[in-house]
C-alpha cells in the first residue's frame, strides 16, 4: 500500500508515472482497466487525461447517448464510489448501446468511479472498468476505492501547480520561483526550508501566515494545528499522510479566503525536490479566484452541513429550488430551509452570490492533461 500510494504521488512530479500508477490503482480495487476523465456540461463528451488498459476508447456517439446518465456524477459525493447501479437500473444499462457495442463485446460489466472534482461546468472523475471475471462491484471494491481515491486525487491536483519535469537539483530554485502559487518547502517541524517568491511576498503581506522562530505559522489556531499535524505526518512518509491536507482552507486577517495543498517529498522521485533543501513536504497555497471549485473546501470554510453542501452546489449547477427538489427527491420547503441556512452562514444575498462564491474556489485539476 505504501509503495502503491508512493507511485501515485510521484506522478504530480513525473506525469509519465500516470500510466504506472493507474495500473496499479486497476490491480488494486481489482479491474481491467481504468482512467482519469473530465465530463463537460455543454459539450456532453469526456475527454481522457491518462489510462490504463482501456483498449478500444468509447466512441463519442454511444457516450453522447448515455449522457443524461453521465451527468448525475454532478450530483454524486467527491471521493464516494458510484457503481453503474448507482447510476441506472442494471438491466436498463444492459439495453444501452454502449453496453451492447462496446462493453459487452470486451466483456465489461460494470464500472467503479468516484468524483474527484467538478464545477459548474465540468467534472473529474477516476474509474476503474470490471471484467466478468472480476464480477459486480462490491462491499471490497468500493472501500478499496475510498481507501485509494484520496490520494490520486491530491496527486492530480498539486500536478497542474507543480510540474518540475525531472528538473535537475540546480534548477530547482528557478522552477519553483517560476510558480504563480505561493509554496513553501518546509520540513516536519514546520521550519521554512525554502520559499518562493509568491511565498515570501505571502509572508511579507502577514494575512494568513508568519514566520516564527524560522517556522510556518497559519492565522487561526485551528488551520494552524491542521497543517503542524500534516508536515508532521508527511516526515513518516506517504502512508503516514493518509487522506489528511488535502485542501486546507485558510481565511486572512482582511477577509480574503485562500486553499492551501500539501505535497510529501519523502519518497520515490519526489526526492529530486526535497533531497536540496532536507524538505519533507511542500505547501502550496493561492488565493481563490474565479475558477472551477472545491466543494470540500467550501463546506469547511464556511462549517455547511453535508445537506446544506449538496443543496448549495444544487442551486449552483442545476437552477431553482424546484428543480434542486425534484432532483434530490425532497420537498420545495426542505431546500428552501437549507438554503436559508446556507445564505447564513456564507452571507450570500441571491442565487448569483452563490455561484461566484463556489467558483471562487479553484482547482488546478482544470484542463489537466
Amino acid at each position: 500500500m505504501s509503495d502503491l500510494i508512493s507511485v501515485i504521488y510521484d506522478a504530480a512530479i513525473d506525469r509519465s508515472f500516470w500510466e504506472t500508477a493507474i495500473e496499479r490503482v486497476t490491480h488494486f480495487v481489482g479491474g481491467t482497466g481504468a482512467g482519469l476523465y473530465c465530463k463537460d456540461v455543454d459539450a456532453q463528451y469526456g475527454v481522457t487525461a491518462h489510462s490504463f488498459g482501456i483498449v478500444r476508447p468509447i466512441p463519442v456517439e454511444l457516450f453522447r447517448q448515455m449522457y443524461p446518465v453521465a451527468v448525475r456524477h454532478f450530483l454524486a459525493e467527491i471521493d464516494q464510489p458510484v457503481a453503474t447501479a448507482d447510476l441506472i437500473p442494471y438491466n436498463e444499462f444492459t439495453q444501452t448501446g454502449l453496453y451492447r457495442e462496446w462493453a459487452r463485446p470486451q466483456g465489461l460489466i460494470d464500472f467503479v468511479s468516484t468524483v474527484l472534482d467538478k464545477s459548474t461546468t465540468s467534472v473529474a472523475v477516476f474509474g476503474v472498468f470490471r471484467h466478468e471475471r472480476n464480477g459486480f462491484v462490491d462491499k471490497e471494491t468500493r472501500d478499496r476505492m475510498r481507501l485509494i481515491v484520496p490520494h490520486i486525487r491530491r496527486a492530480v491536483m498539486i500536478a497542474k501547480m507543480f510540474d518540475l519535469k525531472l528538473a535537475e537539483t540546480g534548477t530547482i530554485a528557478d522552477t519553483l520561483d517560476g510558480l504563480s502559487a505561493g509554496l513553501y518547502l518546509v520540513d516536519p517541524t514546520g521550519r521554512i526550508v525554502h520559499a518562493n517568491l509568491a511565498g515570501n511576498a505571502i509572508l511579507e503581506a502577514g494575512d494568513i501566515f508568519h514566520a516564527a522562530g524560522g517556522r510556518l505559522v497559519a492565522r487561526g489556531t485551528e488551520a494552524n494545528q491542521t497543517l503542524r499535524e500534516v508536515f508532521a505526518a508527511a516526515g513518516e512518509g506517504d502512508t503516514a499522510l493518509g487522506t489528511k491536507g488535502i485542501a486546507v482552507p485558510l481565511i486572512g486577517e482582511s477577509g480574503e479566503h485562500y486553499v492551501a495543498h500539501v505535497l510529501p517529498l519523502t519518497s520515490g522521485a519526489r526526492r529530486r525536490a526535497g533531497l536540496a533543501y532536507t524538505a519533507a513536504a511542500a505547501l502550496f497555497v493561492r488565493k481563490t479566484t474565479l475558477a472551477p471549485s472545491r466543494s470540500d473546501v467550501i463546506g469547511i470554510a464556511f462549517k455547511l452541513t453535508p445537506t446544506e453542501l449538496r443543496v448549495l452546489l444544487a442551486i449552483v449547477e442545476i437552477g431553482g429550488v424546484p428543480e434542486v427538489a425534484a432532483a434530490l427527491g425532497v420537498a420545495d420547503t426542505t431546500v428552501k430551509t437549507h438554503l436559508g441556512h446556507v445564505f447564513e452562514k456564507t452571507g450570500a444575498r441571491r442565487q448569483a452570490d452563490l455561484v461566484k462564491l463556489v467558483a471562487g474556489y479553484a482547482t488546478p485539476l482544470t484542463d489537466y492533461s
